[in-house]
C-alpha cells in the first residue's frame, strides 16, 4: 500500500492543529504511521483513497476530520481563456486528455517534493504504471497557448526533462531513464503522442516525460495541468492534482477541451460534487448502533462530505475527488470511520456457539505436519501472479485463466492455476540463505476449463545433489501417508516444467493429479537460480472433499 512522507511543519501549517494532536487522531481516519522521526512521519494508507497520496490532500482531510472546517469544500473554477485543441491522430494512440491550471500557487522545496510524491503515486495506482494515466505539471509562464495534442513522428526532436541536449522521440524511448522504463507502452505505436504551444515548443512526450523547458520550480506560480490516457480515469487525477494545488494557496480555472470527431468543446476540470442518498435504518443496521440522522450528518462532515437530511434519508455531497465512493455501503463506512471505530464496544453475540476446527482446516494441518516432518518448511505466497511467471518461465503453454480486469501492475494479472512458480519465486528471493533449502505451500488455485477453485499441495528442494530420487522419495512419503499409494499410478512425464526422463505424472484412473522430479535448467535459470532444484505438486482438492481423516494417521 501507499507509504506517503508527511513533514511536520507542512502539516501543522496547512492543518493548523499541533503535531501532538495530528499524531493522535491520524491513526483514527484509518492510516498506518509507519514511521516517525524529528521532522516527519511515514504513513501508509488504503490504495482507494489517492486524494492523501500528498501532504495537502491528507491536511484538507485533517482539517475535515479534527472539525476545524468539517463539511464539503466547494471550488470556484474561473475561466483561464486558454484552450487544448485535440487532434484526431491521438485516436488510436493515447486517446483521453484533460487540462487545468491552478494560479497563484506558493511553491517552495517542500511543494514540490510532495507534488512529485503525489504525481508519482497517481501514475502507480490509479495510472497503472502510467499506462492508463499520465500526468504532466508545467510552468506556464514560459510556453504560450493554445495548446495542441497531436500524435508526432518518431523523428520529432526536443529538450527532454533533466538533459540539455535535444533527442527525439524514438532516442528518447532508447536512452533517456524514463523512455527505457515506460517504452513498452507505446511498443505498438508508429506514432507517439506530443503536446505543443502556439510558438511550436514542447510540453510533454506523454506517458514518458515533460520537456526541460516547462520544468516548475520554487519561482513557478501558475502551473498547467494535462492529464492523459486510456479512459475517463484522467478527470480523477485531474481533480486530486487541483485540488491538493488549492491548499498551496493556487486558485483553480478551467481549460476549453476542443476534441475531435464533434465531441464539442468540454470545459476541465469540473468540480462539482456528485450527490447519492443512503437510508439512515440501513446506516444503523450495517454498523450495528443507534446513530440519530444529526450524527450521522456530523459524521459525514467529519469526513468531507455534505449533508442534507430528507425524510429519514441522508442526501449526500461527494467531493470530486473522492473517487472511491461507488455505492451507499461506502458513505456507511466513512460515516462509522467519522463516528470513531475506537467508540464500538464490542458485544458478545445473542447466540451462544462453541467454536471448532473445519474438518478440511483439520485435513490441511495433518497435511502440514507431513510436510515438515519431512523437513520442508511452510510459505504462504500470493494467490495474484501473472502469465510470465506461472507459463514463460515454467516453459508451459497457456492454459485456461482467470484474469484481473484492472490490474495495478504487470506483475499480479491473473489469478494463479499452479504453486510451483510461487515457490521458485521465493528460492530466488533467497538465493543469500544457506542450502539446502526445502520449502511447500498447501494452498487454492484456479484451474480447468470450469475455472475451479482446487486445493493444491506443492513443494521444492535445492541443493547441490537435488535429484528424481529425492523427489521420488518426498512423494511417495506423501502418497502413503495420504492412504493414496495404492490408488495412484507413477508414469513418464511429459511436462516441459521438467527434465526429460528425470520426471513423472501421479495419474489416479484416467485423471492427472500432480507431477514431480528435476526441474528444466532452463527454468531454473529463468528464475535466476545457480543450483538444481527438484519438486513436485499435487492436487489435494478431492482427498479434502471427502473430509476421511482417517486417512491420515
Amino acid at each position: 500500500m501507499p507509504v506517503i512522507r508527511l513533514p511536520y511543519s507542512d502539516l501543522e501549517r496547512l492543518t493548523g492543529a499541533s503535531i501532538e494532536r495530528i499524531k493522535e487522531q491520524l491513526p483514527l481516519m484509518p492510516a498506518d504511521v509507519e514511521r516517525m522521526d524529528s521532522e516527519q512521519m511515514d504513513v501508509e494508507f488504503f490504495p482507494n483513497r489517492p486524494d492523501l497520496f500528498s501532504v495537502e490532500g491528507v491536511a484538507r482531510a485533517l482539517r475535515h476530520f479534527l472539525g476545524i472546517k468539517p463539511g464539503l469544500m466547494r471550488y470556484d473554477v474561473a475561466n483561464s481563456g486558454i484552450e487544448m485543441n485535440v487532434d484526431a491522430s491521438v485516436n488510436t494512440v493515447r486517446p483521453y486528455i484533460v487540462c487545468g491550471v491552478v494560479s497563484g500557487v506558493n511553491i517552495d522545496s517542500g511543494a514540490i517534493e510532495s507534488l512529485m510524491q503525489l504525481q508519482e503515486q497517481l501514475h502507480r495506482g490509479i495510472g497503472r504504471n502510467r499506462e492508463k494515466v499520465a500526468i504532466g505539471l508545467h510552468d506556464l509562464s514560459r510556453i504560450r497557448p493554445p495548446f495542441r495534442y497531436l500524435a508526432a513522428d518518431p523523428g520529432f526532436a526536443f529538450v527532454p526533462l533533466d538533459y540539455d541536449e535535444e533527442m527525439t522521440l524514438a532516442e528518447i524511448l532508447e536512452r533517456h531513464p524514463k523512455g527505457i522504463a515506460y517504452s513498452y507502452i507505446l511498443s505498438d505505436s508508429e506514432r507517439y503522442p506530443l503536446i505543443l504551444d502556439s510558438a511550436g515548443n514542447t510540453l510533454s512526450f506523454p506517458p514518458i516525460i515533460n520537456a526541460e523547458l516547462t520544468r516548475v520550480t520554487e519561482s513557478t506560480e501558475d502551473i498547467f495541468i494535462e492529464v492523459t490516457g486510456m479512459d475517463n480515469s484522467v478527470n480523477i487525477a485531474l481533480n486530486i492534482v487541483a485540488t491538493a494545488l488549492v491548499e498551496r494557496g493556487g486558485r483553480i480555472r478551467s481549460v476549453a477541451m476542443h476534441y475531435p470527431g464533434g465531441a464539442g468543446v468540454v470545459s476541465t476540470p469540473n468540480l462539482e460534487p456528485r450527490e447519492m442518498t443512503v437510508s439512515l435504518d440501513e446506516v444503523n443496521s450495517l454498523i450495528g448502533i443507534n446513530l440519530s440522522a444529526d450524527e450521522c450528518k456530523a459524521c459525514c462532515e467529519r469526513m468531507g462530505l455534505g449533508a442534507v437530511l430528507e425524510d429519514g434519508h441522508l442526501k449526500l455531497f461527494i467531493p470530486a475527488y473522492r473517487y472511491d465512493i461507488l455505492h451507499p455501503w461506502d458513505i456507511i463506512e466513512d460515516i462509522a470511520i467519522g463516528y470513531g471505530y475506537n467508540r464500538l464496544m464490542p458485544e458478545y453475540p445473542d447466540t451462544l456457539v462453541i467454536g471448532e476446527q473445519h474438518p478440511v482446516e483439520e485435513l490441511k494441518t495433518a497435511i502440514r505436519a507431513i510436510m515438515t516432518g519431512l523437513g520442508y518448511f511452510e510459505v504462504i505466497t500470493f494467490t495474484l501472479t501473472s502469465a510470465i511467471k506461472q507459463f514463460e518461465r515454467m516453459r508451459r503453454a497457456e492454459t485456461h485463466t482467470v484474469k484481473v480486469a484492472s490490474p495495478i501492475s504487470s506483475e499480479h494479472t491473473m489469478l494463479r492455476c499452479t504453486i510451483l512458480p510461487n515457490l521458485l519465486e521465493i528460492l530466488a528471493f533467497n538465493k543469500h540463505r544457506d542450502l539446502p533449502q526445502r520449502i511447500f505451500e498447501v494452498g487454492t488455485v484456479i484451474s480447468g476449463s470450469d475455472y475451479s477453485e482446487r486445493e493444491h499441495l506443492a513443494a521444492v528442494s535445492i541443493h547441490a545433489n537435488a535429484n528424481f530420487a529425492e523427489m521420488r522419495s518426498v512423494v511417495d512419503s506423501v502418497l502413503n501417508e495420504l492412504g493414496l499409494n495404492h490408488s495412484v499410478r507413477i508414469v513418464e512425464s511429459t511436462d516441459e516444467a521438467f527434465l526429460t526422463g528425470r520426471c513423472a505424472d501421479i495419474l489416479s484412473g484416467g485423471d492427472k493429479l500432480g507431477a514431480f522430479g528435476e526441474l528444466h535448467p532452463e527454468v531454473i535459470l529463468n528464475h535466476g537460480l545457480d543450483y538444481p532444484v527438484v519438486g513436485f505438486e499435487l492436487d489435494i482438492t478431492n482427498i479434502l472433499e471427502d473430509g476421511t481423516s482417517t486417512r491420515i494417521q
